[in-house]
């Protein structure tokens, strides 16, 4: 990722020699934390999400993400650093693309994953990409011991989930086509030049209904 342009617009490392390269690391922790590539990546998701498909195979079937609710923005630089927006359509609407565009990046937001017949939710915070709350499918078992392990069973399938999209987007992050392709195309949606092509108030009712 040496020398490449993050979706903020600033670059993520420069070339330098070794002394100079050990302050600018001490910098980049210090201006945008470990919390940073977390932001990126909740982003991208978001980015990715409106279109509304599959993201990426889960054990054999698409993983739809959907993102629904309070959302929080966080920069480093600029006359705003953090932003809160709630709503329905907050997270897709046009003011938070404006800040996108402004800098500001995701760093918590609540995610529904649709898999299959099978909807699980979860806040992630991208400080360390914790899931601060989840809300996982209805339970079958009726046994409380096998009630249990299905909970830990289904806690583990959203963990991987979330594994699985971050791994997406880690071989996004560290391909040929992110400086020249991925961020702009994801700076012409932040300026609302990619009209959404799905129906994002219908997927949101729907989900509010399930």
């Amino acid at each position: 990722m040496r020398g490449d342009t993050g979706v903020d617009g600033a670059a993520t490392e420069e070339k330098q020699d070794e002394a100079a390269l050990e302050q600018g690391k001490a910098r980049e922790a210090l201006l945008r934390g470990k919390a940073y590539l977390g932001r990126e990546f909740l982003t991208w998701l978001l980015w990715k999400s409106e279109s509304g498909d599959p993201i990426v195979q889960y054990e054999g079937t698409g993983l739809v993400p959907l993102f629904q609710g309070r959302i929080v923005l966080k920069g480093i630089t600029g006359d705003v650093t953090e932003l809160s927006a709630k709503g329905t359509l907050a997270p897709y609407s046009e003011q938070v693309r404006f800040a996108l565009d402004r800098g500001l990046l995701v760093h918590m937001a609540r995610v529904r994953l649709n898999v299959g017949e099978r909807t699980f939710e979860a806040t992630l915070d991208a400080e360390f990409l914790d899931i601060r709350a989840a809300k996982l499918p209805e339970l079958m078992s009726e046994e409380e011991d096998d009630r249990v392990s299905e909970r830990l069973y289904l806690a583990d399938q959203l963990s991987a989930m979330i594994d699985t999209l971050l791994d997406a987007f880690i071989q996004v992050r560290t391909g040929a086509t992110w400086s020249k392709k991925v961020v702009p195309e994801m700076k012409r949606w932040m300026k609302g030049e990619d009209a959404p092509t799905v129906d994002l108030v219908g997927r949101a009712r729907r989900a509010a209904q399930g």
